[in-house]
């Protein structure tokens, strides 16, 4: 398969896989904001900037899972140093992090806190499959943590990042980011819908393993 016409493929597959996945789960998108707004104060979706393909940054959409101002509550409150230590000692992953309200760890179990990124989709800033859609201070902290990321960082970058992607549902979230880089770069460079299809169908079942 040529260049181009992967792109066209994967564009139609990212086209067609958003505006199905919208109309199954229509009524999510009224129950759940609302859902949130109950459990606690502030907007039911949340924006955050990530990196996207060749270092574009956009902002990623989510139905928010913390309460709100969380970011500046882990990177500026006195009361969240060691929290914030944590954070960056783990590879940027909290387990039982305080911040996430009852509906949202609920949200998080089942990814549906991703859902709103099917606009993200739409608008050509993600793709259905595709490598993890990192931060920007992430990548930028990562790389001195693993230098030797940095050559995998930049073939990941060739592609827009994705909703799901191959480490996701291949049971490997607890590896480091050195590794998950790797496995998001090798990815990137195979370019293959195919691949994209499976990682798709294996998708549910990721999903309800979290539980």
């Amino acid at each position: 398969m040529t260049i181009s016409a992967y792109r066209i493929g994967k564009r139609t597959l990212d086209i067609v896989a958003s505006i199905i996945l919208t109309f199954i789960f229509l009524p999510l998108w009224v129950i759940i904001p609302v859902l949130i707004k109950l459990g606690s104060t502030g907007p039911a979706l949340f924006s955050q900037p990530r990196v996207g393909r060749n270092g574009r940054i956009f902002r990623i959409l989510k139905f928010r899972s913390m309460v709100a101002d969380a970011d500046d509550l882990l990177w500026k409150a006195s009361e969240y140093k060691e929290l914030r230590n944590k954070f960056t000692k783990s590879d940027w992953k909290l387990e039982n992090d305080p911040r996430v309200t009852r509906v949202g760890w609920i949200l998080r179990r089942l990814s549906i806190d991703e859902f709103p990124q099917v606009f993200n989709i739409l608008k050509g800033d993600m793709s259905i499959v595709g490598p993890r859609a990192y931060r920007p201070q992430e990548i930028e902290a990562q790389i001195k943590k693993y230098p030797n990321a940095k050559r995998w960082i930049e073939k990941a970058l060739m592609v827009k990042p994705g909703l799901t992607g191959l480490w996701q549902v291949s049971g490997r979230n607890d590896v480091p980011f050195d590794k998950r880089v790797q496995i998001d770069a090798e990815y990137a460079s195979r370019k293959s819908l195919l691949e994209d299809v499976l990682i798709l169908l294996r998708t549910p079942k990721a999903m309800l393993s979290k539980w």
